[in-house]
């Protein structure tokens, strides 16, 4: 059996980590590279950077910020924002990420997903998606892209099993109803992702308590937990998880040794 993993998510914009709440009402929480070092030193299993604003900016990921984030850590990093291209990702990869998030423009283009696979290897590419609950009476959700501020139209589940099929290695699913709320993931998205895929799923949006992380992974289904607000408030620290998690006899790394 795999480890299930803990990972915080430093969301970027303007060169600070920020976090809202349903993507909205951005607020500040600290310097990225201090963030990475402080999670890669408490035995996070993995990291995510997001420029947050790359793709609704219409530019290209902070490079330098993403070299000297990864040069100061030592677990594996992922990094996402304003990838539209092949050369785009080899140059993260080049820059230290280890995987490349890919969101808006792999909707736009699924065929990168494709070339990013078939070049760097599909444990290299990641695709998020941010899902928003339908307010119809039609189930379901929708997958949003451009830092959820446009709707596709897409239908989260068929999308989740047409990545899978052009090569995703991974899956960032992320609620947009739960994002920042600490009210909980959503289960049932996640578990209904994680159902119909043969890919690992990371949870993201919500978590706001240790049982909430424990749910992620039972009844989720989840592979690993993102994590934000939590850490970045100070509510709990990735120890403080980890030790719950392993009392409740799931399989955790108990550093990142």
């Amino acid at each position: 059996m795999v480890a299930l993993r803990l990972i915080p998510c430093l969301d970027v914009a303007e060169g600070r980590v920020v976090k809202g709440v349903n993507f909205v009402g951005l607020r500040d929480a600290g310097d990225p590279v201090e963030l990475a070092c402080r999670y890669s030193q408490a035995g996070a299993d993995e990291l995510v950077f997001l420029d947050i604003a790359a793709s609704h900016e219409g530019r290209a990921t902070l490079i330098d910020m993403v070299r000297r984030t990864a040069e100061s850590v030592t677990i594996p990093f992922t990094v996402g924002g304003g990838i539209s291209t092949v050369d785009g990702i080899k140059e993260l990869l080049r820059a230290g990420a280890d995987k490349v998030s890919l969101n808006s423009s792999a909707v736009s283009n699924p065929d990168l997903i494709v070339q990013g696979a078939t070049r760097f290897g599909s444990q290299c590419i990641v695709v998020a998606i941010d899902a928003k609950r339908r307010k119809t009476d039609q189930w379901g959700w929708d997958v949003f892209v451009k830092g959820g501020r446009e709707n596709t139209g897409l239908d989260v589940l068929e999308w989740t099993r047409k990545i899978s099929q052009l090569g995703a290695g991974e899956i960032l699913l992320t609620s947009m109803d739960g994002d920042g709320t600490q009210a909980g993931y959503d289960l049932e998205l996640t578990r209904t992702v994680a159902e119909a895929v043969d890919i690992p799923v990371i949870a993201s949006g919500g978590a706001g308590c240790l049982e909430h992380i424990f749910m992620a992974f039972t009844d989720g289904k989840a592979s690993a937990a993102l994590l934000a607000s939590l850490l970045h408030d100070g509510d709990l620290t990735v120890k403080e998880i980890k030790d719950y998690l392993i009392k409740k006899s799931l399989l955790i790394r108990p550093d990142n040794c």
